[in-house]
């Protein structure tokens, strides 16, 4: 737990918020969670249940159970659908690999062509101009140009705060239903090294960046082709699902101002592994 707070109270001490503002938050999440883990049967027992199994008083758990519904994340965007279209679909990709600047209107490769395929419920023209506004394109002439490889803006954008509580909390989510649960259904996987250069972690981070391309390609049509088959045939359709690749790189434990040691002479000892962990 101690390992999985300090980067949120980083992040609140860092933005001004205090443990008061958040403290209500906390309680709020352990009474959601203590409330669904009651059995339907416990009727005008569950605050009682749920003040047993959080320690908090009676008072605060009704207080906190009659409080509004936290809103669940909402669903892209259009235009951020538009935008992650433009950057997987290879057939608006140049011979690098690298997105196509795109007619304004017209048949197929053109921006009005990648808009009605995304919805037929916004206008081509409103959302260009949400991509206009939100820095990702750039128009000149008739031509409309991607400018970024990412839809997250740095800094204090109120994007990137929604993105950041989106793909941690389903990231942690998968996590929590694979240590919970008897057989693991999520996919959670990592590989972690240590004793690395920054020369090294360069070369590490333009790698990642290649690979989550190369993901990207392949799972956004096949997605798109999934959700197709699904409203052809009738199904229903009540799932959603994130898929995302994450790289972190930090300091190793200790001192690491110390010049590097000199290569030691070969041995008959076994390598540090990289290792692999769920």
């Amino acid at each position: 737990m101690a390992t999985l707070l300090e980067p949120l109270a980083r992040l609140a001490v860092a933005r001004g918020l205090t443990y008061a503002s958040v403290e209500d938050l906390l309680k709020a999440a352990f009474v959601e969670a203590a409330r669904r883990a009651q059995p339907e049967s416990a009727g005008e027992r569950i605050v009682s249940r749920v003040a047993t199994a959080t320690g908090l008083t009676r008072r605060e758990v009704t207080r906190l159970l009659d409080a509004p519904d936290v809103l669940p994340p909402a669903r892209p965007a259009p235009a951020t659908q538009l935008f992650t279209r433009w950057q997987a679909d290879p057939s608006l990709h140049d011979a690098r690999g690298r997105p196509l600047p795109l007619p304004r209107t017209g048949p197929a490769p053109s921006f009005e062509a990648l808009a009605r395929s995304v919805t037929q419920d916004v206008h081509p023209r409103s959302l260009l101009d949400e991509l206009r506004r939100l820095g990702l394109v750039a128009v000149d002439g008739d031509t409309v140009t991607l400018l970024r490889d990412s839809v997250v803006a740095g800094g204090d954008s109120e994007r990137a705060y929604r993105f950041l509580g989106s793909n941690v909390s389903d990231h942690l989510r998968a996590g929590v239903d694979n240590v919970l649960g008897a057989t693991p259904p999520h996919v959670e996987q990592a590989v972690f090294a240590d004793e690395l250069s920054d020369e090294s972690m360069a070369a590490f981070r333009d790698l990642a960046r290649v690979q989550w391309q190369t993901l990207l390609a392949a799972a956004v049509p096949a997605l798109q082709s999934l959700v197709d088959a699904d409203a052809a045939a009738g199904r229903p359709r009540k799932r959603r699902v994130r898929l995302g690749l994450y790289a972190f790189n930090d300091a190793m434990k200790g001192d690491d101002s110390q010049p590097a040691p000199a290569a030691p002479a070969p041995t008959t000892g076994r390598r540090r592994p990289v290792r692999k962990d769920r």
